[in-house]
């Protein structure tokens, strides 16, 4: 329930927030990444999903994954409360992403 309620504060607010003054941490990484989705449109509407959802040294964190997605898995199984606790918020944040710019 509180993922959809976030979800839907997200889809609300984000057009509200306008372009953001340069690229954002999330914004740069999905530029660099080689994949053939990662457009400028894309990137800057998971830059604003972020920005509402995600403190800048979780983004900063989320970042790599894009560069190593290996990372990511690396968070998850690493045993650590504070990577597990991080991996759900950077899951939660996913999926309201997808929704929001997909």
């Amino acid at each position: 329930m509180k993922q959809i309620f976030l979800g839907a504060a997200v889809a609300v607010t984000l057009p509200l927030a306008g372009p953001a003054q340069g690229a954002g941490i999330i914004e740069g990484a999905c530029m660099k990444s080689d994949r053939s989705a990662a457009t400028a449109a894309l990137c800057n509407c998971i830059q604003g999903v972020a920005d509402q959802i995600l403190a800048p040294h979780e983004q900063r964190k989320g970042a790599a994954f894009f560069a190593d997605p290996h990372k990511s898995q690396e968070t998850r199984q690493s045993g650590n409360d504070n990577d597990w606790a991080f991996w759900l918020k950077w899951k939660d944040y996913g999926d309201i992403a997808a929704k929001a710019c997909g």
